[in-house]
């Protein structure tokens, strides 16, 4: 099953079926992406989807006028991939950042040695496509994914660092797959409260204990 936020890549025949059940507004949309070979988005799955599909969205630039942003969904025979890849790193966007978010973030990589990192929402869609998504409000959504308590530790203190410096949002994601707000995360250590975990096909609360269960012990 594919993962949360990983691009994927359809075919010719993928993306013609996507147009075919995507409402007529939307094809316009869907046609210029798949004329530019640009990714579409793992989203979490629907209920009703068949195990021969994935679930997929395409995210639109901000409209100019209203700021508003549009996510075409959409489904895809699981065989029309071409190409998956997980989201892109931190590494790999830092060239295509504006000053100070640039150098900011390349602090943030030279200190995250060891610790996995990667870049979603707006910050990657205009890296990919090079159209306008960044804004003035927008936020840099890291996943990180830790593989020991002590990389959860580390990467957490990292993010809470520089979260001081820079707009930073995103989640962790945890060895099952399971992913939580970063920020959700060190509120509930500080209340002992449950957590929203969102998984491939579902959304629930759970205590934090489960989910270090889930990090290789040392």
């Amino acid at each position: 099953m594919l993962s949360r936020h990983n691009l994927v890549w359809l075919s010719p025949q993928g993306w013609q079926d996507a147009a075919d059940g995507a409402a007529p507004e939307h094809r316009p949309a869907l046609e210029k992406w798949r004329r530019n070979d640009w990714p579409a988005v793992v989203r979490r799955r629907d209920a009703n989807a068949h195990a021969n599909e994935v679930c997929l969205g395409v995210p639109l630039p901000p409209d100019p006028a209203s700021g508003q942003k549009l996510r075409i969904t959409l489904r895809a025979q699981a065989l029309e991939v071409v190409k998956s890849v997980p989201p892109l790193s931190l590494k790999s966007v830092l060239p295509s950042l504006p000053s100070p978010w640039r150098e900011e973030l390349t602090a943030f990589d030279n200190r995250a040695v060891g610790l996995v990192m990667r870049v979603y929402g707006s910050v990657a869609l205009q890296v990919l496509t090079a159209q306008p998504y960044m804004t003035p409000t927008s936020d840099v959504d890291i996943l990180f994914y830790p593989a020991t308590s002590q990389q959860l530790n580390a990467g957490l203190a990292l993010l809470s660092f520089h979260a001081t410096r820079l707009p930073l949002d995103g989640e962790i994601v945890f060895p099952s797959g399971q992913a939580v707000s970063w920020k959700e995360w060190l509120q509930a250590q500080a209340a002992a409260a449950h957590v929203l975990v969102k998984e491939a096909d579902s959304v629930h609360l759970a205590p934090p204990n489960a989910l270090l269960a889930t990090l290789r012990q040392p």
